[in-house]
């Protein structure tokens, strides 16, 4: 048997997209784009106490189990250097109690009152 020819016309063209493929990598997945950023809503934290603020925290603020001031700045909506003096008046006034202080972080609980009783005895 005399070996078989190529034929120019169907062949060339796939030898072409044959020889393109392994240049552009093969089964790789699309690059990825850059994803937007999520976009935070601005906090408008009140800067000083108005009265009903004041209030609740006098109100709800001793009863909350965790203390902080990123607690309080949260649930009150008022700026954490706000939060961090309100929360030294009540520690003043022995309305909370203090579970750890740190540079950084200040950590209080509510104060029970037959804990106080038995650690000052």
């Amino acid at each position: 048997m005399p070996p078989k020819q190529q034929q120019k016309g169907k062949d060339s063209g796939k030898s072409k997209t044959s020889q393109k493929k392994p240049t552009s990598g093969g089964g790789k997945a699309k690059k990825k784009k850059w994803s937007k950023g999520k976009v935070r809503d601005k906090l408008n934290n009140l800067i000083l106490f108005d009265k009903a603020t004041y209030d609740k925290l006098y109100k709800e603020v001793p009863s909350y189990k965790l203390i902080t001031p990123s607690v309080v700045s949260e649930r009150l909506k008022i700026r954490v250097s706000l939060a961090r003096a309100a929360l030294k008046e009540l520690l003043a006034k022995n309305m909370i109690k203090e579970v750890e202080k740190h540079h950084s972080q200040l950590i209080y609980t509510r104060n029970t009152k037959g804990a106080d009783d038995s650690a000052e005895k």
